[in-house]
């Protein structure tokens, strides 16, 4: 097992590091992930469609790491609210080791006078590996744009 999160890690790091990723945003996400309350939460774009939401979270017994490919980001017609929706790889650090896949749901608002984004968002979580365990919870994200 011990084999299995260097691997899960070391894949992780590889893929990310293969992506041409630009941060857009940076800043924090309140909600539950695994008995974690608190994440370093960051948005790096993809395309002018896509992007990649990634969160650590800390807070609890552990480490969380999201790193969720969002292909649907678009406006909500008549507001001046996004929405979002994807998944990815979920992964838990800390006495119980979890890996998995994570989905999410969100919509978020741009200030237009100061470069800020708030956002509120669902995730669903099935993790596979040590246990089969499903969780969800929502979770709000307060992030400083970049661009």
């Amino acid at each position: 097992m011990k084999h299995l999160k260097i691997l899960s890690i070391v894949i992780l790091l590889f893929a990310a590091g293969n992506f041409e990723l630009r941060a857009q945003e940076v800043g924090i996400r309140f909600g539950d992930f695994y008995g974690n309350n608190v994440a370093i939460d960051g948005v790096f774009a993809l395309g002018d469609f896509s992007r990649i939401h990634a969160d650590v979270s800390f807070g609890g017994n552990g480490l969380g790491i999201d790193a969720l490919w969002n292909p649907i980001y678009d406006d909500i017609p008549d507001t001046d609210l996004q929405w979002y929706a994807g998944f990815g790889p979920a992964i838990y650090l800390g006495d119980d080791f979890r890996f998995g896949a994570a989905g999410e749901v969100g919509a978020e608002y741009a200030f237009a006078d100061v470069p800020i984004t708030i956002g509120l968002d669902f995730r669903p979580y099935l993790f596979l590996i040590e246990e089969t365990e499903f969780r969800a919870g929502f979770g709000l994200n307060v992030r400083w744009r970049l661009n």
